[in-house]
């Protein structure tokens, strides 16, 4: 297989990237776990959000994975955003070490490692790894998604195929993911105007992980976030059956076209049929 993806990429050259970059996920886990949380240095960036030893130990285990396996896809990471040459119009690894430092840092055990696969603005393939919960996510669009248990060594346990599940009837209840740290007005109106809903407090990527196991229904993020923290879970969730927009009911894009990778709005539906409902 080569090295590099061409912009029509085949899915079987996709398939072929699952198993290193799932190892690659686990073993930045383990990186992650080595730290010491009640003596780590915690350090804030420019935007005010925390920053670790954790999260730098688990960028260096994937940048050098990535530069070794993958040398000819350009990568970019949270924790490495001076070096990006956006816009990216073919192949790109999107990159969150540690997504949910702030739960980290906490003590939860709801942070992940995220990798995604985009290809022309769009997610491929996406990998989420909770490694305090010895679980990964992972999914390719096309062919489907999965959750693996690991085991203490990094061995895979077990492997279950997941699938989104249908939205509840009306006036049944129904369950939707948010955020335990970053909580905003317009996705609670959005909820609030949807009677029935349970709230599910989750923290990082976990959320479109519950989507797309059929645990929750929504996870609606309506206020700015950054690719790296949506794309693997967006790759995730669509393999398992679902469908992230905007608030518009638009796509979501990937690959730096806006100023600093952000996000503005997006919402993860379990049940296609229900977005813009």
């Amino acid at each position: 297989m080569s090295k590099e993806l061409p912009p029509a990429l085949d899915l079987d050259d996709a398939a072929a990237l699952l198993a290193p970059l799932t190892e690659l996920v686990a073993r930045a886990g383990e990186a992650i776990l080595a730290v010491n949380r009640t003596v780590m240095t915690v350090d804030g960036k420019a935007d005010g959000s925390p920053v670790t030893e954790a999260d730098l130990a688990a960028d260096r285990v994937i940048a050098e994975g990535l530069a070794r396996l993958f040398p000819n896809i350009p990568s970019l990471s949270e924790e490495r955003l001076h070096l990006a040459c956006p816009p990216y119009t073919c192949s790109l690894f999107l990159i969150d070490p540690l997504d949910g430092t702030k739960e980290f840092v906490a003590g939860r055990a709801e942070f992940t490692v995220n990798i995604a696969l985009v290809v022309n603005g769009t997610p491929l393939l996406g990998i989420v790894g909770a490694p305090a919960l010895g679980l990964i996510w992972r999914g390719l669009i096309g062919r489907g998604a999965e959750r693996i248990a690991l085991g203490a060594d990094l061995s895979i346990l077990d492997v279950t195929p997941i699938r989104t599940r249908a939205m509840p009837g009306p006036g049944a209840p129904w369950v939707a993911a948010v955020s335990r740290s970053h909580g905003d007005s317009r996705s609670e109106a959005f909820i609030d105007a949807r009677p029935g809903a349970i709230r599910q407090e989750v923290g990082s990527a976990v959320k479109f992980c519950r989507v797309a196991e059929g645990v929750a229904d929504i996870y609606p993020r309506l206020a700015p976030t950054c690719e790296w923290d949506v794309a693997a879970g967006h790759a995730v969730l669509v393999a398992a059956g679902g469908i992230i927009t905007d608030g518009h009911g638009a796509p979501v894009r990937f690959g730096g076209n806006r100023i600093d990778f952000i996000v503005p709005e997006f919402i993860a539906w379990g049940d296609p049929t229900a977005a813009g409902r």
